[in-house]
């Protein structure tokens, strides 16, 4: 049975996509940490990241960074946190959280609460900064 992440990668349920190739989708996480929390995953369905083909492993992680200095670039913060947890969802994921301080990147932390439009309105702008 195909992951909640493949189905959004082939457009069976709908997501605020910040960047995409032919191997890799990066969208907002939808229950965010800080505003521009996105998500970054190989396309290909893997349950746990340290699975993933080497090549395809490494692309993950320039992609990852190429979304990250986008988020950067129009999220104020300090840096951009990473997480890889890998239980709440059986597909290989990044999390790219915008930081201010080490708290920020608390999983157990209340989340933002974002209309559809904040949504979409922070998707095409970290999408326009990304090269």
């Amino acid at each position: 049975m195909a992951s909640i992440f493949t189905k959004i990668v082939n457009g069976e349920i709908p997501s605020w996509k910040v960047a995409e190739d032919e191997n890799y989708y990066a969208f907002l996480d939808i229950n965010p940490l800080a505003e521009g929390h996105t998500l970054v995953i190989p396309k290909k369905e893997t349950d746990y990241i340290f699975d993933i083909e080497d090549k395809e492993y490494e692309g993950l992680w320039a992609f990852a960074r190429k979304v990250a200095i986008g988020i950067k670039a129009v999220v104020p913060c300090e840096r951009i946190g990473i997480a890889v947890i890998g239980l709440e969802v059986a597909h290989a994921h990044i999390h790219l959280v915008p930081l201010k301080t080490i708290y920020d990147i608390d999983f157990r932390k209340p989340k933002l609460k974002l209309k559809p439009e904040e949504f979409s309105g922070i998707a095409a702008r970290i999408s326009s900064a990304i090269k």
